[in-house]
C-alpha cells in the first residue's frame, strides 16, 4: 500500500494555508493516509449535460505531475521523495503550466497524458517561486490538446465552477469536482517550510469546489470550459472545534497569463528577474466594478494596493494602502497583471510617473522603480 505525508505551506489563515500538492515519502518520513469510507453520493448537478460538454473541451489537456526529490546529504543518510500535483498544457508542443510547489526541488519530473498511463519525461523550463507558478516541457511531443486561458476578471461570485486535477494521485485518472466562485481579490502570504520561499499571492479566486492535495497546477474553469484559475491551496486549520471547510484558493489567470513569457525564456525567480523588469514595491489586487461597491472606491478598475514594502520604491514615492494604481505614465492599468506587464517593460533606476486614486482625489507621483530583491515580488 502507498503511503503519504502531505506537503503543507502555512499561513496565517484560518490556522494555516494547506498547498494542494501531495508527497509520498520513501522512507521514515512518512505517514499512512486512511481513505475513510463515504455516504453514497447524492448528486444536485442542476444541469449534468453541460457539466460533460466542459469536461470535454478541457480534460484532453490535463495532465498528472509526479516528481522524485532527494532529500539528505548524501545517499547515505537521505531519501527520495515522491510527489505528485496536476498541470495544464498551454501549448500544442508540450509546454505545461502547473504550481512551482509542485516541482520546485525535483530530480525527475515525468508527465502523464489524459487517457494514457505511461509517464513520459518532462523538465522545468521556468519558475516564479514568489508566485508559485512555474513551465514544464514534455518532451518529444507534438500536436497534443491544449486548454483555453480565459479572463478572470469577467468572473464574479456565484458563477459555476469545476475544479479538475490529480486529487490524491489517485489511479484511474484525474478528479473533477463542482462549485461556485465564493469570493473573490483574496491575498494570502505563506513561506514553503521545504524551502523557505516566500509565496505573497494575490488576487486569488476563493472556491467551494472540493481541491485536495494533487489538485496543485490543475484547472478551474468556468461554464464555457476556459480556464479562470489555477488550483494552489486549501485553508486548514488546526484540530479543534472550528476545522476549515470548502475554502479553496486558485491563482487567477489574469495573473499568471503576463507571466507565462517570462516561464518560457527559462525565468527563475520572482516577477522581474531577467532585464528590462523591475520592482515596485506593492502587494495589489485587481479592481472590478464589484470591489469598487463593496469598499466605496471612486473607480471601479486599477491595481488596488494591498500593501506597501517598507523601503520600496513605493513607500518612499508615499504611495499608501487603499490607493488604487490607474496610470504608469502613459500606460493605463486597469488591473493587477497589467501593473504586472508594466513593470516587465521598465529597467531598474527608471523613473515614472504613477497615477494613483486615493479616495476621490487623483495624484500623480514620481516613483523610481529599482531591481527585484531577493525572494520579493
Amino acid at each position: 500500500m502507498r503511503t503519504w505525508v502531505i506537503v503543507a505551506v502555512c499561513a496565517a489563515l484560518v490556522g494555516g494555508l494547506v498547498g494542494a500538492g501531495i508527497g509520498a515519502a520513501v522512507g521514515r518520513a512518512s505517514q499512512r493516509t486512511i481513505v475513510e469510507k463515504f455516504f453514497p453520493n447524492r448528486s444536485v448537478l442542476a444541469h449534468p449535460a453541460d457539466v460533460q460538454e466542459v469536461l470535454a473541451k478541457v480534460l484532453p489537456a490535463v495532465v498528472s505531475i509526479d516528481t522524485e526529490t532527494f532529500q539528505g546529504q548524501s545517499l547515505f543518510s537521505g531519501s527520495f521523495v515522491e510527489g505528485a500535483g496536476t498541470g495544464m498544457i498551454i501549448t500544442p508542443g508540450g509546454e505545461v503550466l502547473t504550481n512551482n510547489h509542485v516541482v520546485a526541488g525535483a530530480s525527475t519530473v515525468t508527465v502523464t497524458l489524459y487517457g494514457q498511463t505511461t509517464p513520459r519525461p518532462a523538465k522545468v523550463i521556468g519558475t516564479d517561486p514568489t508566485d508559485d507558478l512555474a513551465l514544464v516541457q514534455i518532451e518529444g511531443v507534438s500536436d497534443l490538446p491544449t486548454v483555453v486561458l480565459g479572463n478572470s476578471a469577467r468572473a464574479e461570485v456565484g458563477d459555476s465552477v469545476l475544479a479538475i486535477g490529480n486529487a490524491l494521485a489517485l489511479a484511474g485518472g484525474p478528479t473533477v469536482t463542482e462549485g461556485i466562485i465564493s469570493a473573490e481579490n483574496r491575498q494570502l502570504s505563506a513561506v514553503d517550510p521545504l524551502t523557505s520561499t516566500p509565496e505573497h499571492l494575490f488576487g486569488l479566486i476563493q472556491t467551494d469546489a472540493a481541491i485536495n492535495p494533487g489538485n496543485s497546477g490543475g484547472p478551474l474553469v468556468d461554464s464555457a470550459g476556459h480556464v479562470i484559475g489555477i488550483n494552489t491551496a486549501v485553508a486548514a486549520s488546526p484540530s479543534g472545534n472550528a476545522p476549515a471547510q470548502d475554502i479553496g484558493f486558485a491563482i487567477a489567470i489574469d495573473t499568471a497569463k503576463p507571466l507565462i513569457p517570462l516561464l518560457a525564456r527559462g525565468g527563475t525567480g520572482p516577477v522581474a528577474p531577467h532585464p528590462g523588469g523591475a520592482y515596485l514595491g506593492v502587494v495589489v489586487s485587481t479592481v472590478t466594478p464589484a470591489v469598487a461597491k463593496a469598499d466605496g472606491l471612486s473607480v471601479d478598475s486599477g491595481a488596488l494596493v494591498a500593501q506597501v514594502i517598507p523601503g520600496g520604491p513605493a513607500y518612499q514615492a508615499g504611495i499608501q494602502v487603499g490607493d488604487v494604481i490607474t496610470r504608469v505614465d502613459a500606460m493605463p492599468i486597469s488591473s493587477a497583471s497589467a501593473l504586472i506587464r508594466e513593470m516587465l517593460t521598465l529597467h531598474a533606476g527608471e523613473r515614472v510617473s504613477v497615477t494613483i486614486q486615493r479616495g476621490s482625489e487623483q495624484l500623480s507621483l514620481g516613483v523610481t522603480v529599482s531591481s527585484v530583491p531577493s525572494g520579493s515580488s
